[in-house]
């Protein structure tokens, strides 16, 4: 049986593709990384500075508006912002909120009104109306990422997320030697 090395050129040409290959790999997960943790920290600080969160729609009551399943972006205003046609989530104690289009406003004074509200898909208005100082307006919705940003939500999910995240981070910044060579010597038959 005969070994036949590949000549040296080669295999230092194979090595270096492979290096820079894995370098470019490196590079573009850290910087996938990096902007998910931007994206993060600026979806963290407009929700701090400008009171705006997200709600998850588990019904079709505002169908075909916003159908079941949808993601909304909501704005927290006080309720004199708020006009006939506008779409609000309203807090009720001891339930889920409920968010629906508005039908009538009467102010009861400066900082508190009473709202009528009455789903896309429902036929009636709600059965009482809500007395608030605050709601939160709908700003745009995407319709099918609820289950998307439930199932993202699940324990399993974000601690594999973390350590997935952190076992790149550490492969990417872990030290290397500069003259290491990292070439396998191959051999034909």
């Amino acid at each position: 049986m005969t070994v036949a090395l590949e000549p040296l050129e080669s295999r230092r040409w194979v090595a270096n593709n492979r290096k820079r290959l894995a370098d470019v790999v490196r590079e573009t997960l850290l910087n996938l990384a990096a902007i998910g943790g931007a994206i993060c920290i600026l979806l963290t600080l407009a929700a701090v500075l400008f009171h705006i969160t997200l709600i998850m729609f588990k019904t079709g009551s505002m169908s075909p508006t916003i159908p079941a399943g949808s993601l909304a972006v909501v704005r927290e205003v006080p309720v004199s912002e708020v006009r006939i046609g506008d779409i609000v989530t309203v807090d009720r104690p001891g339930q889920l909120p409920v968010t629906h289009r508005v039908t009538s406003s009467r102010m009861v004074d400066g900082a508190t009104a009473v709202l009528t509200l009455k789903g896309d898909a429902n036929r009636v208005e709600d059965p009482a109306p809500y007395t608030v100082s605050k709601v939160r307006t709908v700003l745009y919705s995407v319709p099918g990422i609820a289950y998307v940003v439930a199932g993202a939500s699940n324990p399993w999910v974000l601690g594999g997320t973390t350590v997935a995240v952190s076992a790149l981070v550490t492969w990417a910044l872990w030290p290397r030697p500069e003259g290491a060579r990292r070439t396998r010597f191959r051999a034909r038959a």
